[in-house]
C-alpha cells in the first residue's frame, strides 16, 4: 500500500516498533552489567581464611572500572567513526556487532557457573564488559545514521527504546531476585534474558531491509531511484525531462541539490522558470552549500558543549560508583530490593521521564543564562550523595541515614540529568544554521562522550574520599 505521494505505508507501525527494539538492544549491555554491580561485588569481595586468620578481601572498585571502560569505547569510536563507517559496510557494522554482543554475553553467563580466580574472574568481567561496549557503540552511531534517513518521528522510537533499556534490566533483576533461587541460578537467569533480548534486536535488524517503508527510505538516502514508488510525471516535470534530451544538456533534476554541469546551451531564466515544477525553488544559481568550520559552529554551541560535558561529569561521578554502596537502614528482606529498587529503577523511570517532559515544556530557554547555571548547579548531588549511607567509608561521617532521603535525592539526581542532557542535545542544533546542523550534532556527541569518560574517571578519586 502507497500514499497519494507514492511512499509506502507503515502498516501497524511495523518499522517503528523494529526500531524501538533496535534502541532498547542498544543499551541493554551498559545497563544488564550496571545493574548487576551487587552481584559482581558479591562474588569479588569474599573474606578468605588463612590458618585461622581473616584475610581482608581485595577491593577491586568494581563500578569505577565497568563506568570507566564501559564509557571509554564510546569517546574512542566517536573519535574513530568516520574511518570506520567508509570502510565496513553498514550490515557488517550492525549484524556483526550483534553477533559478537551475543557471544560475549553468552559467555559472561556461561561464567556464573564457572568456579575462578578472583583476579581471572575480574579481569574476564573487565575485558568482556570492553568489547561489547565497543561493539556496542559502533552499532549505536551506525543505528543513529539509519534511523536518521526516516521521518523524524522514527528517531522519537529509537530515543524512546534506547531510554527504557535500563528499566527493562532493572525489572530483570527484580524478577531474578524475587525468583526466590540460589544466588548463582538467579545471576544466570539474567544474564541470559540479555542474549534473548540481542537476538530479537538482530532478527529485527535483518527483517527490516524487507519492509517496504524503510526499503523506501534507505534506498532514497542512498541516490537510488525506487522502481514503482513515483508518481506518473506531471506535465511540468516532463518537459523538464525532455528538455534535458533536447539541448539543455545537464540540466538538474528539481528534486536534487549540489554542483551543476556546464550547461550547453543555458536556458533563459524565463525558459528555466516555466521547465520548473510549480513550488520548486531555483536551485542551479545556488550551487552547493558550503558548511562552516567546526570552529565556527563550535564558537556558537560551545554553552551547549560545556553543559553536556559538565551534566555526564557529575553523573558518572557518582553514579553508579558511589550509589551502589549506599545501604539501607533497615534489615530484612528489604536489604536486597534496596539498590535494585531505590538506585537503578528509580534513575531510570525518573531519567526516561525527564526526557519526554522535555517535549511538553522546555526552560530555561537557550539563550538563558540560567541554563548553564543550573546545570552547574547539579555539583551539589556529589555531596549530598557521598553523605548518604555509603559502606566501607574512612573519611566522610554518614549525615543521611533514612532511606527516603537517599531516594528523594536520587530523584532530583536522576531527573534533573536526563532533563539537561535532553534539553542540551535539542538546543544546539537550533543555534546553528541549518546548514551547519550535522557538524553541530556531531561536536555534540563527541562531548558527550568526553562527558561520560571524565565522569567515569572522576568516580576513583571520588569513591575514594568517601
Amino acid at each position: 500500500m502507497k500514499t497519494q505521494s507514492g511512499v509506502p505505508v507503515d502498516r501497524g507501525s511495523l518499522v517503528g516498533v523494529i526500531f524501538f527494539i533496535l534502541g532498547l538492544g542498544t543499551l541493554l549491555p551498559w545497563n544488564f552489567f550496571m545493574t548487576a554491580i551487587t552481584y559482581f561485588q558479591n562474588r569479588l569481595n569474599t573474606t578468605e581464611w588463612n590458618n585461622g586468620t581473616i584475610i581482608p578481601h581485595k577491593e577491586y572498585h568494581f563500578g569505577n572500572w565497568l563506568t570507566l571502560l564501559s564509557q571509554l569505547p564510546l569517546l574512542l569510536f566517536t573519535l574513530l567513526n568516520s574511518f570506520l563507517y567508509q570502510r565496513i559496510s553498514e550490515k557488517m557494522r550492525i549484524a556483526g556487532s550483534l553477533i559478537f554482543i551475543l557471544l560475549l554475553f553468552m559467555l559472561n553467563a556461561s561464567l556464573v557457573r564457572v568456579p575462578m580466580n578472583n583476579d581471572c574472574f575480574f579481569s574476564v568481567t573487565m575485558a568482556t564488559v570492553w568489547f561489547i561496549n565497543s561493539f556496542g557503540a559502533v552499532m549505536q552511531g551506525s543505528l543513529f545514521g539509519l534511523v536518521g534517513q526516516l521521518p523524524r518521528k522514527y528517531s522519537v522510537f529509537f530515543m524512546s527504546g534506547q531510554g527504557l533499556a535500563g528499566t527493562f534490566a532493572s525489572i530483570a533483576m527484580l524478577i531474578a531476585i524475587s525468583s526466590g533461587t540460589d544466588p548463582e541460578s538467579a545471576a544466570l537467569g539474567y544474564f541470559i534474558t540479555p542474549c534473548g533480548g540481542t537476538v530479537v534486536t538482530l532478527m529485527s535488524y535483518l527483517l527490516l531491509p524487507h519492509l517496504p517503508f524503510a526499503r523506501y527510505y534507505f534506498n532514497k538516502g542512498k541516490g537510488m531511484d525506487m522502481e514503482n514508488s513515483t508518481q506518473p510525471l506531471n506535465e511540468d516535470t516532463a518537459l523538464l525531462k525532455h528538455s534535458k534530451l533536447n539541448g539543455y544538456g545537464k540540466y538538474p533534476s528539481p528534486h536534487r541539490t549540489g554542483p551543476v554541469g556546464h550547461l550547453s546551451p543555458r536556458p533563459t531564466d524565463g525558459d528555466r522558470q516555466a521547465l520548473l515544477p510549480q513550488g520548486e525553488a531555483d536551485t542551479e544559481c545556488q550551487g552547493p552549500v558550503k558548511k562552516s568550520s567546526v570552529m565556527h559552529v563550535f564558537k556558537k554551541i560551545w554553552v551547549m558543549a560545556f553543559c553536556i560535558t559538565f551534566v555526564f561529569i557529575v553523573t558518572l561521578s557518582v553514579f553508579p560508583a558511589v550509589t551502589v554502596d549506599v545501604r539501607s537502614e533497615f534489615s530484612g528482606r528489604w536489604e536486597v530490593y534496596f539498590i535494585p529498587v531505590c538506585c537503578f529503577l528509580n534513575f531510570n523511570i525518573m531519567d526516561w521521564l525527564s526526557r519526554t517532559a522535555t517535549s511538553v515544556i522546555q526552560w530555561p530557554a537557550k539563550e538563558s543564562v540560567l541554563f548553564p547555571i543550573l546545570v552547574v548547579a547539579r555539583l551539589i548531588f556529589i555531596p549530598l550523595l557521598m553523605l548518604c549511607n555509603v559502606q566501607y567509608r574512612s573519611n566522610l561521617p554518614v549525615v543521611f541515614t533514612h532511606d527516603a532521603v537517599f531516594t528523594l535525592i536520587m530523584t532530583l539526581f536522576s531527573f534533573s540529568s536526563g532533563y539537561f542532557v535532553c534539553l542540551t542535545m535539542s538546543y544546539a542544533p537550533l543555534l546553528v544554521e541549518p546548514k551547519d546542523a550535522e557538524t553541530a550534532g556531531a561536536l555534540m556527541t563527541f562531548f558527550l562522550a568526553l562527558g561520560l569518560s571524565l565522569g567515569a574517571g572522576l568516580s576513583f578519586p571520588l569513591r575514594a574520599f568517601v
